[in-house]
């Protein structure tokens, strides 16, 4: 299990239960979901509680998950609208797409 924090959010990978958990003063504000293949993560939703909402816990969530992506040298597949657009908004990110597995998984 893998931790990221960005001021106030704590971003962890629950690898049994295949999601990203974001917390915030211990309380989980978010998740996001995914399901692991040999070299990526395919990112299918992103949910944030409605206590939550417009504090930038979603966006915090994407970027500490991403984050451990890139540490763990893995890649993204960005199912999730959500995970697509902040990927498209932060530059650098996009190098995260594991571009063949994207291509092939989109409609």
């Amino acid at each position: 299990m893998s931790t990221d924090t960005r001021d106030d959010v704590v971003v962890t990978d629950d690898t049994d239960r295949h999601r990203y958990v974001a917390t915030v003063n211990g309380q989980e504000a978010g998740f996001i979901v995914y399901y692991p293949t040999k070299t990526a993560r395919l990112m299918v939703h992103t949910e944030v509680d409605d206590r939550y909402e417009g504090k930038g816990v979603a966006s915090a969530l994407v970027g500490g998950a991403l984050d451990q992506l890139r540490s763990a040298d893995s890649t993204v597949v960005p199912l999730c609208p959500y995970v697509r657009k902040w990927i498209e908004r932060h530059e650098g990110y996009d190098s995260l797409i594991d571009a063949d597995l994207d291509t092939a998984l989109r409609p």
